[in-house]
């Protein structure tokens, strides 16, 4: 099977999609582990990306687009399929890979999009919380202090949020991926392949109905 994985920040596509590769076997083909290994191995794509990230800027879409085309040419892709996660990110980047797997031969089965309300992944994304003195994390909701406003660790009174984690950062943050999440379900409109997936529930809720969809489209192809 050839699955891409979408979804906003904070909808917890990082967890269905180890679940997905431990259910299905497929590879899990994710642009942050690829830039990884790229740089790591020094191809001269893993070269070019690393330029971008040592100076924080974006990786322009032609280095990622070329990272993604050198994965998907390997063995395990070619014998037990794909779940891209993290790409494609934008129309551009969806377009190159069609052309990349129509001229492999290829095609993309189902395109899983994890669906939660904006003010639940606000909540999420915005609750996390650093003790100042040892720096264990928690959450507001999720994960507080056992004893109010006192650090588990080491009994530290003083907590402070990330930059990111900030509700004014958050909320452009997700602004600008629910922009690109839906040009991408524009692009990928077949409702044969939107396989929509309801991303309230705990980790294994939310898997159980991943798991009969993915199971239907299989038994499908």
């Amino acid at each position: 099977m050839n699955l891409i994985l979408l979804g906003l920040p904070g909808a917890g596509k990082g967890t269905q999609a180890a679940s997905i590769v431990d259910e299905y076997g497929v590879p899990h083909i994710s642009t942050g582990d690829m830039f990884r290994e790229a740089i790591k191995s020094e191809t001269e794509l893993g070269k070019e990306a690393n330029s971008y990230i040592e100076k924080g800027e974006l990786v322009p879409d032609e280095v990622t687009n070329g990272i993604v085309k050198e994965r998907l040419e390997e063995n395990d892709v070619k014998e037990n399929g794909f779940l891209l996660d993290g790409y494609p990110r934008t129309l551009n980047q969806a377009e190159v890979l069609n052309e990349n797997l129509s001229s492999a031969g290829l095609e993309v089965d189902g395109v899983i999009y994890i669906k939660v309300d904006t003010d639940v992944l606000m909540e999420r994304l915005t609750g996390r919380i650093i003790c100042a003195d040892c720096g264990a994390t928690y959450h507001k909701l999720f994960n507080p202090p056992k004893v109010e406003d006192t650090c588990g660790q080491c009994g530290g009174k003083e907590f402070y949020q990330r930059e990111d984690d900030k509700p004014e950062t958050v909320k452009r943050r997700i602004e600008i991926n629910e922009s690109l999440t839906n040009d991408l379900l524009n692009y990928y409109s077949d409702p044969d392949l939107i396989i929509t997936v309801n991303g309230l529930g705990t980790p294994d809720e939310v898997f159980k109905e991943v798991k009969e969809k993915i199971d239907k489209l299989k038994a499908s192809l």
